[in-house]
C-alpha cells in the first residue's frame, strides 16, 4: 500500500469537502441580502445579521481548511521522503487526536447547541432570537453534514495508517 499516495488522496478529498462550507456561506449570504432587499416583516428582518454572520463563520472555516489541507498535500510528500516511519507515526497521533475531537466536538456540543436553539424558539418570542436560533440551527446542520462525512473519511485513513505501521513493523 502506498501510503503517501493514500494520505495525499485523503488530503484531496478533504480539499472537495470544506469547498461545501464555503458553498453553503455563499448561500447564506444571498440569503441575507435577500431578507435585506425582499424582507418586509419583523422577523424577515430578524434574518439580516444573522444569516451573514453565519456565512461569515462557514467562509472562514471552509477557507481556512481548504488552505490547510491544500499546504498539507506538499508536505506530506517532503514528510514522507525525509521519514516514512516517522511520517507515518505523526499521521497516525494527527488522526486519533482529531477523532477524539470530533467525538467531543462534532458529535456532542454542536447537537446540545442545536437543542440549546430549539429550546429557544419554543420558549423566546421575539424575531430577532428566532432568526438567530433557526439559522445556527441551519448552520450547525451543515458543519454535522460536512463534518460528519470527514469524520468517516478520517477514521477510514487511520485505519489505514495503522495497518501500514502494522505491516512495517512485521516485516
Amino acid at each position: 500500500m502506498d501510503i503517501l499516495k493514500l494520505a495525499t488522496e485523503w488530503a484531496k478529498a478533504e480539499v472537495f469537502s470544506t469547498r461545501f462550507f464555503i458553498f453553503f456561506a455563499l448561500l447564506f449570504f444571498t440569503a441575507s441580502i435577500g431578507f435585506w432587499q425582499l424582507g418586509k416583516t419583523a422577523i424577515a428582518k430578524a434574518y439580516i445579521i444573522p444569516t451573514l454572520i453565519a456565512g461569515v463563520l462557514l467562509l472562514t472555516i471552509g477557507i481556512g481548511l481548504v488552505f490547510t489541507n491544500i499546504s498539507r498535500i506538499t508536505k506530506f510528500e517532503i514528510a514522507y521522503k525525509n521519514d516514512d516511519t516517522a511520517f507515518i507515526s505523526s499521521e497516525i497521533n494527527r488522526t486519533e487526536s482529531t477523532l477524539k475531537e470530533y467525538q467531543t466536538i462534532v458529535f456532542k456540543v454542536i447537537p446540545i447547541i442545536i437543542i440549546v436553539a430549539a429550546l429557544l424558539i419554543i420558549f423566546v418570542n421575539t424575531p430577532t432570537w428566532r432568526a438567530i436560533s433557526i439559522t445556527s440551527i441551519a448552520m450547525l446542520i451543515v458543519i454535522l453534514l460536512v463534518d460528519g462525512t470527514a469524520h468517516a473519511r478520517i477514521a477510514t485513513y487511520n485505519k489505514a495508517l495503522k495497518t501500514v505501521s502494522l505491516e512495517s513493523k512485521l516485516n
